[in-house]
């Protein structure tokens, strides 16, 4: 199989699960109920051991330790979509962004447990339980705030408007995508992003929002092929401060 295509999905799958992973714990004392503090305190470990998972995948195919990998690159050296890097903003954001997130993961994790690849397969099955819980929490909010008063749909639908370009950038293809399809390794982005558009409508209708047409949308690339925005490099300072405090020391 096609080694380099391996290692280029399993890069932004990690690093995808590794950023949104950390924007989540930061609503950790945040959260406008203790529950969800709670709630994305759990999904942001989830996130993380997702994440670990893919750089073991990644460490056993020849490249660097987990914490490494984590802790020892600079934004440029990343592979998650901008979508996951973005501030948390208000509330309404973070929901926005975790229903449209969790959906194309979610499907992503079904479609690599259907891969040849035997590494993906495992890790498609074992984690898109898992992801399946996270959208469960997001449709709740969705629902609830996009069922609500006039004026909080307005400032859903806003929000949706602003989070699609970015949210379209998640199916950012992949320059592997012709050897990942001929090897059955991943259905590929176009695939994904046509099943995503389905769920997320689907789930839309029940509320008074709306999914422009896509068309009309032009889709934030980049950041699988390390063109980050101004935020992550901060992130990532503040995610291995204490590990770079100390280079090369056991913990």
């Amino acid at each position: 199989m096609n080694i380099d295509a391996i290692k280029d999905l399993a890069y932004k799958m990690a690093d995808d699960q590794l950023i949104i992973g950390h924007r989540h714990s930061e609503w950790i004392g945040l959260g406008p109920l203790l529950e969800e503090d709670i709630a994305f305190a759990s999904k942001a470990q989830d996130k993380v051991g997702q994440s670990l998972a893919f750089y073991k995948l990644l460490e056993a195919l020849g490249g660097q330790d987990p914490d490494t990998l984590a802790f020892g690159r600079t934004a440029a050296g990343f592979h998650n979509a901008i979508f996951a890097e973005l501030p948390n903003g208000e509330f309404d954001f973070s929901i926005i962004r975790h229903f449209l997130f969790d959906t194309a993961e979610f499907i992503r994790f079904e479609m690599l447990a259907a891969s040849a690849y035997q590494g993906f397969s495992n890790l498609g099955k074992k984690f898109k339980g898992e992801v399946q819980y996270h959208i469960l929490h997001a449709n709740e909010w969705l629902q609830q705030l996009g069922n609500s008063d006039d004026k909080t749909i307005a400032r859903m639908q806003n929000t949706l408007d602003y989070a699609l370009p970015y949210a379209l950038g998640v199916f950012e293809p992949s320059k592997w995508e012709e050897a990942l399809l001929a090897e059955g390794i991943f259905a590929g982005e176009r695939e994904l992003q046509a099943r995503w558009e389905e769920r997320v409508h689907a789930a839309l209708k029940q509320t008074g929002l709306t999914l422009p047409s896509l068309t009309t949308v032009e889709p934030v690339y980049g950041g699988r092929y390390g063109q980050h925005s101004e935020h992550l490099q901060p992130l990532l300072d503040e995610m291995g401060e204490v590990i770079n405090s100390e280079p090369g020391a056991e913990w």
